[in-house]
C-alpha cells in the first residue's frame, strides 16, 4: 500500500470539547489536510518539541522515554498512521537497534510527540489520507450549490466565521453533511468537520 509523508502544520483548541486540541496534518507534497483530536497533555508535549525555545523544567514522559532509549541505542525511524477506526486513528513506531527493527503499537497522539523528538518522518497510508482527509484544493474550486446553502442557513448560526453544528446529526441527510463539511473546511474549522467526517463514514459504511 501507498505511504504519504506528512509534515505537521499546527495545533488548534477545540470550543466544543473541554481539553482537546485539534492537530492539523498534512501531506508533504499535495494538498490533502488531516485534523487528529488529541489531548491536552499530547498537545503540550507536541507544541514543545515543536518550539526549541520551550524547555519544561523536569522531563516530559515522551522526554523521559527519548532518553531511555538514547541510553540503549533505540533509535525510532519513522511513525506510520496505519489504520482508522471508528474515528480513531491507530499508529505504529518503527524502531532500531542494532540493525534489528521492531515495530511497536502507538496512539497516534504519542507517536507524533515521538517522532518530533526522534526528528523521524510520519507517515500515512494513502486510503487512510483519502479516507478521513480534506482536499482544501477540490473544496475551493467545488461550485456552491444554492439549495445546499439554504438548509445551512436553517441549521447552521454562524458569529462571524464561526459556525455552530447542530448536535443531532441524525436529522441531517448525507448531502447535507458534506454540504457542511465542506464549508467547516473552508473555514479551516477542523475539530467540527471531524465530527460531521465521522458521521458520514459511519453511514457510508454501513451501505
Amino acid at each position: 500500500m501507498k505511504l504519504i509523508q506528512l509534515k505537521i502544520n499546527g495545533i488548534s483548541y477545540s470550543e466544543t470539547q473541554s481539553g482537546a486540541y485539534a492537530l492539523i496534518l498534512s501531506e508533504l507534497d499535495g494538498g490533502r489536510r488531516l485534523p487528529i483530536i488529541i489531548g491536552g497533555f499530547e498537545a503540550q508535549s507536541v507544541a514543545i518539541a515543536l518550539d526549541n525555545e520551550l524547555k519544561p523544567k523536569r522531563p516530559l514522559t515522551h522526554d523521559l522515554f527519548k532518553s531511555f532509549a538514547d541510553r540503549y541505542n533505540i533509535y525510532v525511524k519513522q511513525v506510520i498512521i496505519n489504520k482508522l477506526m471508528d474515528g480513531v486513528f491507530f499508529s505504529s513506531l518503527i524502531c532500531e537497534k542494532d540493525k534489528m527493527e521492531e515495530i511497536i503499537d502507538s496512539r497516534t497522539s504519542d507517536a507524533i510527540a515521538m517522532a518530533l523528538r526522534f526528528n523521524a518522518p510520519i507517515f500515512i497510508y494513502d486510503s487512510i489520507l483519502n479516507e478521513a482527509g480534506f482536499d482544501e484544493k477540490n473544496i475551493n474550486k467545488s461550485k456552491k450549490n444554492k439549495s445546499d446553502e439554504s438548509w445551512i442557513q436553517t441549521f447552521v448560526k454562524e458569529e462571524g466565521k464561526q459556525i455552530k453544528v447542530p448536535d443531532d446529526l441524525n436529522k441531517l441527510s448525507l448531502s447535507k453533511l458534506k454540504s457542511l463539511l465542506d464549508k467547516l473546511v473552508n473555514l479551516e474549522d477542523y475539530e467540527k468537520a471531524v465530527k460531521i467526517r465521522d458521521e458520514i463514514s459511519k453511514r457510508e459504511n454501513k451501505t
